[in-house]
């Protein structure tokens, strides 16, 4: 009988399973959408009931379309910076996942920047102090949860791990834990004085593992056998990464999705500054491997809503009357739920500018396209500037990436090749590949590397990027100049 891994890659927007043979080749897929809630203005949550149904139902859809295998270990990729909270005895979630997107928390980070506490925050976790991250979120869901309960509070990984283990265990990866905002990346553990700063118990934080580990066995899950170990977990960009097989300082990847992650790999840590931000890409073995990364808040999400503006039938419409658009054009900043690298200003807004009575539609829609390569060049202008080492192989995932004419803007302007690949799984076989490390299925990350990986080479080429560049340093201009910038100096 074959074997196999199960990969969940649990997203903002769907959950996915994927069944990934122990050559690496897929073989079955399932997905179940998840579902979003927007309670007030710049607020996003989601339901962990939900999200975890949503699991089990992908699951479901994967193994329902699969051949016969032998499952030997499960492997988890998910969304980051999502939070939530639940009963440590009943494991009743006692409060929503509070999305990575919401920025309620804007206010108590505020408070903390003009406290003067981003420069050791920065130092400790590689993170600035803005609404995006975690730990201020913990604290909100504690203020709001029964004061007579014990908590656990967990990024998705570990709240899919309790789900899986029947709450047997309380744990989760150092990719995950690096984005919480509680984790110095330099001892890599929880950091007292970080909990204390952000009033989070370190009691109800789980446990830190290896990327590559295990975190248990399933137990009481629908569809699956009990005793199923859980070999891998990592956030979905980081296992991307991975996936991609971006093990050399410089190589780095991007990520198009609802919004976007920019990494690359470093030597070793670096605290950042320009925007930018360090975190643990993985660990395996104990020892960790660092990147520089970048968050995109908003990026393919502005599409759909461009297209319902111009009324037009779908996303390929709207990129096809793109590809028409005269030369210069108004300049657009996707701003909706403010600004993340390398600005961070969280009351950015939206805009276009530079509109005219001769502007067409076209240039409208070449001026939202345009935001998504924009929005990367800046990141990695910041991440060139910090760097030790100069980019080497860049490789984009995600479903825009399947997109030749968006791709090739992103090529053209930022003078470098990159690669196109085509791995809409990409995070799922990170982990998977991951899972397989644990397992002992492939050896190392040269075994690895030589998988087979199907990818097409853009070079750039000539364009008037430059000049688009500068109409979009304008707007971002317009967009930030009444905003207070939440990045630590």
């Amino acid at each position: 009988m074959t074997t196999a891994i199960l990969a969940i890659d649990q997203g903002t927007t769907n959950s996915k399973a994927v069944l990934v043979s122990t050559r690496g080749e897929i073989l079955s897929r399932g997905a179940s959408a998840v579902g979003i809630s927007h309670p007030q203005p710049g607020w996003v949550e989601q339901s962990p009931e939900r999200i975890w149904a949503s699991v089990l139902e992908a699951i479901a859809a994967c193994l329902g379309k699969a051949p016969a295998v032998e499952i030997v270990g499960i492997a988890i990729s998910n969304q980051r910076e999502s939070v939530t909270i639940w009963d440590a005895e009943t494991g009743k979630p006692l409060g929503p996942v509070i999305s990575w997107q919401c920025r309620r928390s804007a206010p108590a980070c505020a408070a903390l920047n003009a406290a003067g506490h981003s420069t050791k925050v920065q130092a400790l976790t590689g993170l600035p102090i803005d609404p995006m991250f975690p730990a201020p979120k913990m604290k909100w869901l504690i203020d709001r949860a029964p004061a007579d309960r014990p908590i656990r509070l967990g990024t998705i990984d570990s709240w899919l791990i309790h789900c899986l283990t029947d709450g047997a265990v309380h744990a989760c990866d150092a990719s995950n834990a690096a984005r919480s905002q509680l984790y110095d990346l330099n001892r890599r553990d929880w950091s007292d004085d970080l909990c204390r700063l952000f009033e989070v118990p370190r009691s109800a934080l789980p446990q830190v593992r290896d990327s590559a580990a295990r975190f248990g066995e399933t137990r009481n899950v629908p569809g699956l056998a009990d005793g199923i170990p859980i070999a891998s977990a990592i956030g979905d960009s980081h296992a991307a990464l991975f996936g991609h097989g971006a093990f050399n300082p410089g190589d780095g990847k991007v990520t198009f999705g609802t919004g976007s992650s920019i990494m690359t790999t470093l030597p070793n840590f670096i605290a950042p500054s320009l925007g930018i931000t360090t975190t643990i890409a993985w660990s395996i073995g104990g020892r960790p491997t660092y990147a520089f990364e970048g968050n995109i808040l908003v990026s393919a999400a502005a599409l759909p809503w461009m297209v319902e503006i111009l009324g037009l039938a779908d996303v390929q419409a709207l990129v096809d009357l793109a590809a028409t658009a005269a030369p210069e054009g108004p300049g657009f900043v996707p701003a909706f739920v403010g600004l993340g690298a390398p600005y961070w200003h969280a009351d950015a807004r939206a805009l276009f500018s530079g509109i005219t009575f001769n502007t067409s539609r076209a240039q409208m829609a070449r001026a939202v396209t345009d935001s998504m390569a924009f929005q990367v060049y800046d990141v990695f202008q910041a991440m060139a500037a910090q760097s030790p080492a100069p980019l080497g192989h860049l490789y984009a995932d995600g479903g825009p990436s399947q997109n030749t004419f968006l791709m090739q803007c992103v090529a053209d302007t930022l003078g470098h090749a990159i690669f196109q690949c085509d791995a809409p799984e990409a995070s799922a076989l990170g982990a998977a590949y991951l899972a397989g490390l644990t397992l002992g299925v492939w050896p190392d990350l040269a075994a690895i590397a030589a998988l087979p990986r199907a990818r097409t080479a853009l070079s750039p080429q000539p364009s008037d990027a430059n000049a688009r560049l500068q109409v979009w340093q304008d707007a971002i201009f317009r967009s930030t100049a009444p905003a207070t910038s939440t990045m630590g100096e």
